[in-house]
């Protein structure tokens, strides 16, 4: 049986009479995912109408964001409101006390575990971008005016899919021997008339990206912005008003008022848990909720200390806390020999 002077703490400070821990609140971290849409308008834009009878092609470069998605994972953080000491001066049956780096307290006589976070995003590689120039023949580019290089480019295009017809009607006057062969030239053929017509419709690009925001709720804030968006900026501060406000409204099942034991319990050795309440999390937007979250959360509800009964001469418990709403995941109870 170890005692005392067997006792293993990791990742917090040690103090004169025994080991410094905090439980942890919940904090709230969202993922916010952004669509970035950027257009260019083409080098032949104002000849769209003209020679491909092409409407509504813009003349100006455009920047527009838009949320494709909001997710939220709780994360536990240190609650300075709830920091304790455990008071080992006694002869208890605890070999271990496993805390992570901020001090919050995983596991007694066993191994916590640590809050596993989604993995960090990558957006996916981008095809490259065709240069028009690539597919211009000799009297495109030399042509002596903007004008004459598109009328000549629409030409082109409409050459292009003059040959993509009759490719597909079998009556080219080189036909492909198979069906692979036939695919290769169509596949050519559509790349040359999408090269071409960035030059009058322009080039949109799409880059999705996501930001972290990162709310802790207390049982004061009913609703708060979270964050603003603006579909020309994108995502702003919570006190920009160039963005329409996300609100953030959080309500507990209970709102259970916190009664903790007295601390000169008998046999209060200062080992403490969270019950944590069940919290609900609407965001609002413009007057409608637009995603909805629960989870427990270590700042509301109530705490309780645990005996030293558990940590005897003849019995000892295995404890395994949860890391991010502070309450117990597991005990298990081993006889001692």
């Amino acid at each position: 049986m170890a005692l005392l002077l067997g006792v293993v703490a990791t990742s917090a400070q040690q103090t004169v009479t025994g080991t410094t821990y905090f439980l942890p609140k919940t904090a709230l971290r969202f993922v916010v995912t952004i669509e970035k849409t950027s257009y260019t308008p083409g080098q032949f834009a104002m000849y769209a109408t003209r020679y491909l009878k092409k409407t509504g092609v813009a003349l100006q470069p455009t920047v527009s964001y838009r949320i494709t998605d909001i997710s939220m994972v709780p994360v536990g953080v240190p609650d300075s409101a709830k920091q304790h000491t455990l008071s080992l001066e006694k002869k208890l049956s605890i070999t271990e006390i496993d805390r992570d780096e901020s001090g919050i307290l995983l596991g007694i006589n066993a191994k916590g575990h640590a809050t596993v976070l989604p993995q960090p995003f990558k957006p996916a590689p981008k095809a490259p971008q065709l240069n028009p120039k690539d597919y211009m023949n000799e009297d495109i580019l030399s042509a002596g005016s903007t004008a004459k290089m598109a009328e000549l480019t629409a030409k082109d295009i409409y050459d292009i899919r003059d040959s993509r017809a009759q490719l597909s009607r079998g009556q080219a006057d080189f036909m492909p021997k198979d069906g692979a062969q036939l695919r290769l030239m169509m596949d050519n053929l559509d790349t040359q008339e999408r090269a071409l017509l960035q030059v009058f419709e322009g080039v949109t690009t799409r880059d999705t990206t996501q930001t972290i925001v990162t709310y802790v709720p207390t049982r004061e804030s009913d609703q708060a912005v979270l964050f603003r968006f603006s579909q020309k900026l994108g995502l702003t501060d919570s006190d920009d008003l160039a963005g329409s406000p996300y609100y953030i409204r959080v309500a507990p099942d209970n709102d259970l008022k916190d009664e903790a034991p007295s601390e000169k319990a008998k046999d209060n050795f200062g080992l403490c848990v969270n019950i944590p309440d069940k919290i609900q999390i609407d965001l609002e937007h413009q007057g409608r909720v637009v995603k909805h979250f629960e989870c427990y959360a270590g700042q509301f509800g109530k705490t309780e200390y645990l005996s030293a009964d558990l940590f005897g001469k003849k019995n000892t418990a295995h404890i395994t806390l949860n890391p991010v709403s502070g309450s117990i995941e597991k005990i298990e109870s081993e006889t001692l020999k």
